[in-house]
């Protein structure tokens, strides 16, 4: 990674102890996502496939409408790290409750949006007559939600910025259990079908909130950081995130335009595509952990201008990364005949899956280094070129995907066209690395 020299051992050691005590607690936080999501789709998969389908989309359509926003925690991660590394505490924080103010704001104009468009949301997704009506109530009610997802994005971004990786996964593991039982106790219990797997996890989500801010707000006082919302604080966090949020619509929109083919392709495929998609998800989050230690780690040390240390993170990283998808690439295969009858029972959903969970086993490795240099250059501040390689990767993406249906191609081919979107992402990210570009050194970029 860029021209940096390879370190001797006794640094290496030394970041591979900063990453994993970063990562590893990092990794539980991550995962929770994904598993709330599995969740409801191992819940609700046993009411039936029209049901499955109809989460499949309105799961899809959530995700966009909060994963657009994750420049909350990523752009905060690497400007509250990079203050730490200067040693101004106080402006750290402050740089986080600009970012809490603004996903309360957010938040509550994805409300304002999400519920009266729902229905039209749906259509436009080429939902099935049978899956639609679940997937309007699922929408609804989960669109409730987002305000306490925005606020633990934001708040998770600056416990990371302060290398704090712990109290997120705490948050996250009893987020976790309460989403768990909640689901079965109102779909079930309650009889409340799809919609009381959708009123769980919001419930779990304002629960994850509150212990966020309690978090934060104490460590403002501690340090006397300002908890009122500042105006120009709240544009400075919009505008340093517009990058960032170009390059997630980028890959949102790939993401959506697989599960529109998934629905044009049949109730079966798009109800398939949904499980390979809460498994991919899971995968990208545990990757993702190591991006998520670079973004903390790599902040720190341009702030403190250790530009050298900078570079030896990133290329450790990277082997961090190849080694976790080969890992994670063979668990997929070695376990598919034990998780895949948790999400259905359903034959023809199982035999339609399982070629394109193979290709996703395949693509792990590739996986390992988008998510860390992703990471990487995130940590960095790069997010101008973040931008342009993912508007680049969709613009490459996109009629290949769109192609699949019109060639009489399949789930699998369709999850050959993911790979190779993740190529692209790559080789542009490897490129930016090895240019050595992203290296900006001091307490703001």
């Amino acid at each position: 990674m860029s021209q940096a020299p390879a370190p001797p051992r006794s640094a290496r050691r030394r970041h591979d102890r900063e990453i994993i005590a970063l990562a590893v607690p990092a990794f539980g936080a991550l995962v929770a996502e994904p598993l709330f999501l599995m969740v409801d789709s191992a819940v609700v998969g046993h009411l039936g496939t029209p049901q499955l389908a109809g989460l499949g989309i309105a799961a899809a359509l959530l995700a966009t409408a909060v994963s657009v926003f994750v420049f909350l925690a990523y752009a905060t991660t690497a400007a509250v790290a990079r203050r730490v590394g200067a040693g101004d505490l106080p402006a750290a924080i402050r740089q986080g409750m600009d970012g809490i103010w603004l996903a309360l704001i957010l938040g509550v104009a994805v409300i304002a949006i999400t519920l009266p468009t729902a229905p039209w949301l749906v259509d436009a997704f080429g939902a099935s007559d049978t899956a639609a009506p679940y997937a309007i109530t699922y929408l609804r009610i989960s669109s409730l939600g987002i305000p306490a997802m925005l606020i633990v994005l934001a708040a998770t971004g600056v416990l990371r910025g302060l290398q704090d990786t712990r109290t997120p996964l705490y948050v996250a593991v009893a987020g976790f259990a309460v989403n768990a039982a909640l689901n079965i106790a109102l779909v079930y219990g309650a009889d409340l079908g799809i919609a009381g797997s959708a009123w769980g996890t919001v419930i779990a989500q304002y629960g994850m909130a509150a212990a966020y801010l309690f978090v934060v707000v104490r460590g403002a006082r501690r340090h006397g950081a300002s908890l009122r919302p500042d105006a120009a604080g709240i544009r400075a966090s919009a505008q340093a995130g517009v990058p960032l949020l170009v390059r997630t619509l980028s890959l949102r929109a790939i993401l959506m335009i697989a599960t529109a083919v998934a629905a044009r392709l049949g109730d079966v495929d798009v109800a398939a595509h949904q499980i390979i998609l809460s498994l991919w998800s899971l995968t990208a989050f545990a990757l993702d952990a190591i991006a998520i230690a670079g973004q903390a780690i790599i902040g720190r040390y341009l702030g403190a201008d250790d530009a050298d240390g900078a570079r030896q993170v990133c290329r450790r990283m990277v082997q961090w990364g190849v080694a976790s998808g080969l890992v994670l690439g063979a668990l997929i295969v070695l376990a598919r005949p034990l998780f895949i009858p948790l999400f259905t029972a359903d034959q023809t959903v199982q035999d339609t899956l399982l070629p394109a969970l193979l290709v996703v086993a395949l693509s792990q490795p590739i996986a390992g280094v988008v998510f860390v240099l992703d990471g990487v250059l995130m940590g960095a501040g790069d997010g101008p070129y973040l931008a342009g390689a993912m508007v680049l990767t969709l613009v490459v993406f996109a009629p290949v995907a769109l192609l699949v249906p019109a060639m009489g191609g399949g789930l699998t081919a369709l999850w050959w066209a993911m790979t190779l979107m993740m190529t692209v992402r790559m080789l542009t990210l490897w490129w930016r690395a090895r240019s050595g570009r992203w290296v900006v050194t001091g307490a703001t970029r």
